[in-house]
């Protein structure tokens, strides 16, 4: 099989294009640039998507003996993940840019050149497990439960996973790195990277002001009370503590949390951490691993490395899925995804519209 392998710089891209070798795959080594300025995004230890990524990534792919080309993906990167970023910040949402990457970018736009490259797939070292099923291909959490990534690849169809390989899925991390010095990898002991590449300091908040400007508002307690002031409402996400500098104490002496952002008056609404207790969601969006998901009990999960809720599922036409969780969840924001497992099966995700309590 003529496989594409997308190599990051890291060693998990890395071990996953060497195991495609070991397989008898005709392997080809590509690296994605993401920005027309790499330097703009993050370095070092806390990089991604970097010069030193690419540097790294080529360096692999020599010790693998096989080909290796850099795709320019910044143009695409730019339109479907930062733009979409500022924008669901601007709209008092939490987006999740590495989901909407790896929808957009990793298993959409390169995995169509790659097919009309002529490859058969794209393989990554993303954390997963692909199994035969009754309905096609079922995509399982990793057997590293600690480092499984189904949660950011709950947005990939049928279609996308008939034309992919996760090598390291069956695999932890320390036999990942043990196997990657054990082949001479230089990556070996690279650390993994974290945060947004794309914000090359970290600082979300400060990255927002300079694309979007000064946009004043107040903060204000849950009866209506001001008791702070802001210059952005996008600097904020349900469930933040620290940093809201408020002028006004709680009454009671304990912290308060931001529970919703109103953007279009950029009023932030804060008040106890009880009060970001959720039961419902409402959920747009769905993407279906293996076809439209029949309604009924599953479990799912919110955050990139939370934990899992059970919950009804109720599948309501082709574009809302409303979500009972059977136990509360706290400080879930819109924007956020909210993927749904059978077991260990991906089913498919949905992007959180709204919250709400039952009682």
């Amino acid at each position: 099989m003529k496989v594409c392998a997308a190599m990051s710089g890291g060693v998990d891209s890395a071990v996953a294009a060497a195991r495609a070798v070991d397989a008898g795959h005709d392997v080809t080594g590509v690296h994605l640039a993401l920005s027309r300025n790499p330097r703009s995004y993050r370095s070092g230890a806390r990089g991604c998507c970097s010069i030193e990524d690419s540097n790294d990534a080529r360096r692999a792919a020599d010790a693998l003996g096989i080909p290796f080309y850099v795709w320019d993906m910044s143009e695409e990167f730019a339109d479907t993940v930062v733009d979409d970023f500022i924008a669901e910040y601007t709209a008092g949402r939490t987006p999740n840019p590495c989901l909407r990457c790896n929808e957009k970018i990793k298993f959409a736009a390169v995995l169509d050149r790659a097919l009309a490259l002529g490859f058969d797939a794209v393989a990554t070292g993303h954390y997963a497990r692909l199994e035969d099923g009754p309905a096609g291909v079922e995509m399982h959490r990793s057997a590293d439960h600690g480092k499984d990534q189904s949660y950011v690849l709950g947005v990939l169809t049928q279609e996308q996973l008939r034309h992919s390989l996760f090598p390291l899925g069956d695999t932890t991390k320390d036999v990942v790195r043990a196997e990657a010095e054990r082949r001479g990898l230089q990556v070996a002991k690279k650390p993994d990277s974290h945060d947004i590449c794309f914000i090359a300091d970290g600082d979300n908040a400060g990255w927002l002001a300079e694309k979007l400007g000064p946009k004043p508002g107040t903060i204000v307690d849950e009866s209506g009370e001001v008791v702070g002031e802001h210059d952005g409402a996008y600097a904020f996400t349900v469930g933040q503590r620290r940093g809201l500098k408020l002028g006004v104490p709680a009454a009671d002496g304990k912290p308060r949390f931001v529970l919703d952002i109103e953007p279009v008056s950029g009023t932030v609404t804060v008040g106890s951490r009880e009060a970001l207790d959720v039961d419902v969601l409402e959920c747009i969006k769905p993407l279906w691993c293996a076809g439209p998901a029949m309604s009924g009990e599953y479990t799912v999960q919110l955050r990139a490395h939370g934990d899992e809720h059970r919950a009804q599922v109720r599948v309501i036409g082709d574009d809302t899925v409303h979500v009972e969780l059977l136990d509360p969840a706290r400080g879930i924001a819109p924007g956020q995804a909210c993927v749904i497992y059978d077991g260990t099966r991906v089913v498919g995700s949905a992007t959180i519209d709204r919250t709400d309590r039952l009682t």
